[in-house]
């Protein structure tokens, strides 16, 4: 089981984790919380769209985009909120 990921240097605890071959690139599925004291953070990371990928349980790293991005909640500014994230990297050709 993947536990981990790493996006431009930021380990991410993972809740789940997918990992598929599209049109011969490597996409990885990713589902992790983030609580209110973590918010700012990840969605900056987020925002930058480009990440060097390292999956250690895997030995794998890429070059890799955002495909699809999602969350369970909208406003993690309130004290002790935790939002659910789905996250899909997609390996840039």
């Amino acid at each position: 089981m993947v536990k981990k990921v790493i996006l431009n240097e930021t380990p991410i605890d993972l809740k789940g984790y997918e990992e598929d071959i599209v049109d011969g690139l490597i996409k990885i599925s990713l589902l992790f919380n983030v609580s209110h004291r973590d918010y700012h953070e990840i969605t900056t990371l987020l925002y930058k769209g480009t990440f060097d990928v390292k999956v250690p349980d895997k030995n794998l790293s890429f070059k890799g985009t955002i495909h699809n991005y999602s969350t369970s909640i909208t406003n993690l500014y309130k004290q002790e909120s935790v939002g659910e994230f789905h996250l899909s990297l997609i390996e840039l050709a």
